[in-house]
This record gives C-alpha cells, sequence and structure tokens, in this order.
C-alpha cells in the first residue's frame, strides 16, 4: 500500500492492527505493531515512492513482517527509529538510492496456509480505507482501554498464580519475571499511545485556533462595511433636503462599501475554491506588459505620501506567454497593495525577469521589494496561515483579513509556480513568484485535424464552426466508444470530450486514453455544463483544462489545449517546510 499522506499513515496503522488480529497475534502485541508502523510512517512521511508491503512468514516461527521502502535520499529520523525500536525489533538500510526498514510480529499457533486466512488478509488490505484524524483518536482511545483492561486482567492472574504457586518459590519467582518483563512492553506501549494522543489534541486545538481567528477577522471585516452602508442610507433617509452634492457624496461612500464587501466576499469564496481544489487556471495567450500597466494604473493612488511605487517594464523577449491573467493580476495585487499598506517610507517595487531553467520550460520570476515594517523571523511561516495576522505594531491601523499572503500562495501553487519571502524588521520585504514561462503559440496556428466527441447534436452545431477555425479537418463522434475508435483510427492532434455522453461517459473515455501508452499524451479538453466536484476535477487530471460550455469561444479552446501538461504545471514542494 502506497504511503504518501497523513491519511495513510492512518490507514497503514490500522490495516496493520486489523491483519495482526485477524492472523491471531495477541492484542497487545497488534497495538505495539500498529504504533511502530505509525511512528515510523510519519517520520518517513514525504519521501518519494514510499510504500509498504505485508508479508506472512509462516516458517520458522509463524510472524506478520510489515517493510516500508522508499526511493531518494530522504533521512529516517532517529526519535522515529528509536520509538519503533522501543515496540518492536526493527530492521533498517539506507543508501544513496534509497532505503527500507522492516518490522516482524510474531502470530499465534501457525494458521496454516489452507484455512482461508490469506486471501482473507489480500481482501482486507484491499478494502481497508484509513480513517479520519477524529476516527484514528477514537480507535487509539479504545485500544488504550483495552491494553489498561487486559494489565488489570494480568495483574490479577499474577495475584492468583502467586497464590497458588506459593510453596513452589522458584517456580513464582520466574513466573514473576516473565510477567514483570511483558507488563513492561506493555506500559511502554501505553506510554506511545498517550504521546499519539497528545499530538492528536494539539492539532484539534490548532484547528479551533484557526476557526476562532476566521470568525474574529472576517466578522470584524463584514461589519465595518456593512455599517458604513447602514449609516449613510439612514441619514439619507432621515434627511432628504440635504444638498445634492452631499447627496451625491454619501451616495459615493455607500458605492464604496459595497464594493469592499462584495470584494471581501469574492476573496472569501475564492479561497474557499482553492482550498477544494475547484479553482482551475484558464490558459489564455497573456501579454505580460499589459499586466503591468494595468497594476500601476490602479494601485499607483494607494501609495502613502513619501513612498514610491516602481512596476517595472516587462522582460525583453518575453512575447506573449500562456498564463491565467486573472489569478496572476490577483497574485500581484495582493502582494503589492501589501507592500504598500505596510511602508510609510521609501518605495515598493515590482521587477520581473526571464530565467533559464535546469529541465522544463523557463521562468517567470517576479519580484516584489518594499522598504516597510518588515516581519520578524519567527512570524514568516505563519503569515501565511490563513486570517492569521502579525500582532503589535505591524497591526496598528492596519486592516486585513489575513488571506492575502496565504491566497497569493496557493494561486502560484495552481499555477504551478512557488511564492517565497524574506524579510529583516525594520528594513523591508522581499517577495519572490516563479512561474513556468510557457510560450503562447502564435495566432493563426492551425492543427491539421481534431475529434470532438458530443451526443448533443445541437451542441455540436454551436461546437463545428469553433472548432473548424482550429483544424484543417475535424472529425465528430456521438458517444464514447465511437469516440475511442475514431481516436485510434485517426490519430489526431488533440480531442474535445463531453462529460455527458450516456454509457460510456467522458471519464472512461480519458481513463481508455490515458491507459494506451501511444495516446497518453493527447491533449484532451473537457467540456461540461455541470459544476464539478473535487472529486471529479482529481478524475479529470489528466486533461489540459476543462472548460465550461456556456461563453465557449475558439480562442479558450485554443488556449487550453496549448496549456502545459498536467504533470508539467504541478508545483513542486516548498524547500522551506511551508
Amino acid at each position: 500500500m502506497p504511503v504518501a499522506t497523513v491519511q495513510d499513515t492512518f490507514a497503514l496503522r490500522r490495516s496493520a492492527h486489523a491483519l495482526a488480529d485477524l492472523l491471531g497475534a495477541d492484542g497487545q502485541d497488534a497495538v505495539r505493531l500498529a504504533t511502530a508502523l505509525s511512528e515510523l510512517g510519519r517520520g518517513l512521511l514525504g519521501a518519494e515512492g514510499l510504500g509498504a508491503a505485508f508479508d506472512l512468514c509462516p516458517e520458522p516461527v509463524p510472524a506478520l513482517r510489515v517493510t516500508l521502502a522508499w526511493r531518494g535520499g530522504h533521512r529516517l529520523p532517529a526519535e522515529a527509529l528509536d520509538a519503533a525500536g522501543r515496540l518492536l525489533t526493527v530492521e533498517h538500510e539506507q543508501d544513496a538510492a534509497g532505503g527500507r526498514v522492516r518490522v516482524e510480529q510474531r502470530l499465534g499457533p501457525d494458521p496454516g496456509p489452507g484455512n482461508g486466512l490469506v486471501d482473507r488478509a489480500r481482501r482486507l488490505l484491499a478494502e481497508h480505507t484509513g480513517p479520519s484524524a477524529l476516527e484514528d483518536s477514537r480507535a487509539q482511545t479504545r485500544d488504550l482501554i483495552a491494553a489498561l483492561e487486559q494489565t488489570r486482567a494480568q495483574r490479577e492472574e499474577l495475584r492468583r498464580l502467586n497464590q497458588e504457586l506459593e510453596e513452589t518459590n522458584r517456580g513464582v519467582l520466574a513466573l514473576y519475571g516473565e510477567l514483570s518483563e511483558e507488563l513492561e512492553e506493555t506500559n511502554r506501549g501505553v506510554v506511545a499511545l498517550y504521546a499519539e494522543l497528545d499530538e492528536k489534541s494539539q492539532q484539534l486545538r490548532e484547528a479551533s485556533e484557526a476557526k476562532s481567528r476566521f470568525w474574529a477577522n472576517v466578522s470584524h471585516e463584514l461589519r465595518t462595511p456593512v455599517n458604513a452602508v447602514v449609516g449613510l442610507a439612514e441619514l439619507l433617509r432621515t434627511d432628504p433636503d440635504a444638498p445634492p452634492a452631499e447627496r451625491a457624496r454619501q451616495l459615493s461612500l455607500i458605492a464604496d462599501s459595497g464594493r469592499t464587501l462584495l470584494s471581501l466576499v469574492d476573496e472569501l469564496l475564492d479561497v474557499a475554491k482553492a482550498e477544494s481544489g475547484t479553482l482551475e487556471p484558464q490558459w489564455a495567450p497573456l501579454d505580460l506588459r499589459a499586466v503591468l500597466a494595468h497594476l500601476d494604473g490602479t494601485l499607483r493612488g494607494l501609495a502613502r505620501p513619501g513612498v514610491a511605487l516602481r512596476i517595472g517594464a516587462a522582460p525583453a523577449g518575453a512575447g506573449t506567454l500562456l498564463g491565467d491573467e486573472t489569478m496572476l493580476v490577483r497574485i500581484l495585487r495582493n502582494l503589492l497593495s501589501n507592500a504598500l499598506k505596510f511602508t510609510e517610507q521609501g518605495s515598493v517595487a515590482l521587477d520581473a525577469r526571464i530565467e533559464p531553467a535546469d529541465d522544463g520550460p523557463p521562468e517567470l520570476v517576479l519580484t516584489v521589494t518594499d522598504t516597510g515594517v518588515g516581519i520578524p523571523a519567527d512570524q514568516q511561516e505563519r503569515v501565511f496561515e490563513e486570517f492569521y495576522q502579525v500582532r503589535g505594531a505591524h497591526q496598528r491601523g492596519r486592516r486585513g483579513t489575513g488571506l492575502g499572503l496565504p491566497y497569493a500562495r496557493r494561486l502560484a501553487g495552481i499555477l504551478g509556480g512557488t511564492l517565497r519571502l524574506a524579510s529583516e524588521p525594520g528594513r523591508g520585504t522581499v517577495i519572490t513568484v516563479r512561474l513556468p514561462a510557457h510560450p503562447a503559440a502564435p495566432a493563426g496556428t492551425r492543427r491539421s485535424l481534431l475529434v470532438a466527441v458530443d451526443d448533443d447534436p445541437v451542441f455540436r452545431e454551436v461546437l463545428r464552426p469553433l472548432l473548424h477555425g482550429l483544424a484543417e479537418r475535424v472529425v465528430e463522434a456521438v458517444d464514447g466508444p465511437s469516440g475511442l475508435a475514431a481516436v485510434r483510427a485517426h490519430r489526431p492532434d488533440a480531442v474535445v470530450l463531453d462529460l455527458q455522453l450516456g454509457e460510456v461517459d467522458g471519464y472512461q473515455v480519458l481513463a481508455g486514453l490515458r491507459a494506451d501508452p501511444e495516446l497518453a499524451d493527447l491533449p484532451v479538453v473537457v467540456l461540461s455544463s455541470a459544476t464539478l466536484t473535487a472529486a471529479d476535477r482529481a478524475r479529470l487530471a489528466h486533461a489540459r483544462a476543462v472548460l465550461p460550455k456556456s461563453g465557449l469561444t475558439g480562442a479558450r479552446i485554443a488556449a487550453a489545449l496549448d496549456a502545459p501538461r498536467p504533470a508539467d504545471r504541478r508545483p513542486a514542494p516548498p524547500g522551506d517546510g511551508a
């Protein structure tokens, strides 16, 4: 089973516990095995290709062996290795190519291969899904209660044996020593369970703090423009004889407050979409010079007296890039407005350049530099937590929701890039955004052949002229099977695919194309009139883009076909632990 997320470590723990129970292991042994794997899994989380293999070893003593293997130079923390070693015997080896760590738990009497246990164990691993953090905490509590009950039962058994074997002092001492050692191991398992419960409790406390920050900030930011709208509207209502100029001024203030309120709501909705995975880039030719000119015109009025705003020119040779102009403008507007808000003297500058990359397309590097108050070192990662704001002089007289920087970093990740921050209190802040600089296809570029798959004859009439403007020839298919057959027969330059196709839908067609090595790299643009969930979009991750049928144009289809492949625009993990 793969171990790639925190959820997978929960699944690993519960799978090991359930499998040990199925194969006849003692209850405490099952707890020890699950706890040791939980420690190792969390310590190795993030390692490339990390996976767990379960083996039933019948000889010389029946045992369940679990091996965690990974590729690359990820190092297993000594704390995790020591914690697991206190519960079970651990074998660990590591080299430049990867590593492996193995634990083995003895089972009860030989179950034998003929009673179906092996097949049942395989089905259990295939069907078992990891619990949520809350469910895992509850399961750990149940394990703890069971361990305590078993400990109490062992103590009662020890007392009874001492009474029965009182005449044989040597036997009593031998039995007592054996039971004492087992009790010590049980206590170590209990300590490990307590430590894991403490960790879950800390996670719950952090979630509660984030929720409290959300309500405090959002309620304040929403209440301010609403109070302004209500108060000004009441003034207009109670003073019908006010001069026209005064009424116009009050109406202008009401409109400004309404726009502020609408902007805040839009920002909250966009953050929610980004978190749920439903915010997708709309790839289109991007004129960087126009973007920079727009930012210069809209933000220059926000600078305080004594603060110079400088927007640099587009880098030479940038040409027309492929990107999402709306997302790029939002990233830069958030960063620049934030810099202007916290800069009282000096300057705020935006510079752009193109840098070659070791592998993949060149990078567009955008740097926002200010001479503002700066951010303390211990707060520089916390400012990327949603709704978090630095306390003290940094916030005095400066309103905000604490969404700007987290939202900008999330949008940069959606576009396949990264956002980094460096700051020094009293000297200012530098924020660097790196995005893949995909060049846009020249205007008028035509493809030789496109395949369009859609079962709605009316929509095909709408789609047909759009596609003929993009390709010399268009082949139409009316359902999933005929669409797959047309692609395999004609080998087109790209596919335009509807999702709702009947029995064989667009998801299955896309999966069929991806499973064929000769068609796996074929650009596919998906069209849908339905609202897609995060799970739906995950199933469509192989497509170049997902476009709504409403407002569809040939230019949007062309830009989507030119968009980078999904694997190329997936952001790399931040190196600073963010």
